[in-house]
């Protein structure tokens, strides 16, 4: 069964209510995500005992913001449009992730996953060698990517593919404004004598981003590339906590099949496509050891 038919098996009322999207329960998972990284900014902030073990936990939960900017490129985690705009652009401002560039990026993704040539996510070489992986892992690449798109868009260099000409101007200016944000919040904190956003972003963002490269490994590295969703992405079972974390997108091939459906339904979604799911891995340290194995021996895995 490829992913279209797969869509056509689910009645008319079960369609509408899967995608049915909700202000409550966005904004109930967002207010405990935001009160996490809270507690624990506070904590860096006015140094308990032990603050700088804190900023690992802190960076893990400001930079699993991308999953939720991910989320908000779809329309999908609040029912107000306004609402899903606007916390999307605050996650893009944290993370150093324009999110009109980002949102045109990943819809691309989505029309040509696992496409060679096209999925603008593969014209970033994925580790072939434990020595790539080891450096992929540590986020080094992720940021000198980021900062330089962030750049480029910001001079004016915005003929991607997926960029409409259209959004250009718009990309454009959206890389300049944030650029503009960031050395104003520099230039302050310098002028304060001020340390505080090297403790409560920059050094945990840093720490946070090689746990964001390991759960990204796992969507579709080592897939197949073709066209059923249901074979070129993975979903990846995994405790509640990370799943929570992550806004449900451990359920990564339900995603992809049906992305109208908003995270909190994403678990139901799983119940129903899990027979049909061709590429499932059991947790992320079961896909990351074989993922070594194979680049270490190059023999893949017989599945």
């Amino acid at each position: 069964m490829d992913h279209r038919t797969f869509l056509t098996t689910i009645p008319p009322a079960e369609r509408t209510r899967l995608t049915a999207l909700s202000d409550r329960a966005g904004l109930t998972h967002l207010s405990g995500h935001l009160a996490l990284i809270g507690l624990l900014a506070g904590a860096v902030f006015v140094k308990v005992p032990g603050w700088p073990v804190l900023m690992l936990p802190l960076g893990i939960v400001l930079i699993f913001l991308f999953t939720l900017q991910h989320e908000t490129t779809h329309q999908t985690p609040f029912r107000n449009r306004a609402l899903n705009e606007w916390v999307g652009r605050f996650c893009g401002l944290i993370l150093l992730l324009p999110p009109t560039w980002f949102r045109l990026f990943h819809l691309a993704h989505h029309r040509h996953t696992q496409d060679l040539a096209n999925d603008p996510e593969l014209a970033t070489p994925k580790p072939e060698t434990r020595a790539q992986y080891i450096l992929h892992i540590s986020g080094l690449p992720a940021w000198r990517t980021m900062i330089g798109t962030l750049l480029r868009n910001a001079t004016g260099r915005t003929e991607y593919a997926y960029v409409p000409p259209s959004r250009r101007t718009h990309v454009r200016d959206e890389a300049r404004l944030m650029l503009g944000l960031y050395a104003f919040a520099l230039t302050a904190s310098l002028a304060e004598g001020s340390f505080i956003l090297l403790w409560v972003w920059i050094m945990p963002m840093l720490l946070g981003q090689p746990f964001l490269r390991l759960y990204l490994l796992a969507e579709h590295g080592r897939c197949a590339t073709v066209a059923n969703m249901l074979e070129n992405t993975r979903t990846t079972l995994t405790n509640r906590a990370v799943r929570w974390i992550a806004w449900n997108m451990p359920y990564h091939t339900e995603h992809h099949v049906w992305p109208t459906v908003p995270f909190h339904r994403l678990p139901e979604l799983h119940r129903l496509m899990h027979p049909h799911l061709a590429e499932v891995s059991p947790g992320y340290v079961p896909f990351h050891r074989e993922l070594i194995r194979e680049l270490s021996t190059g023999v893949p895995d017989a599945h």
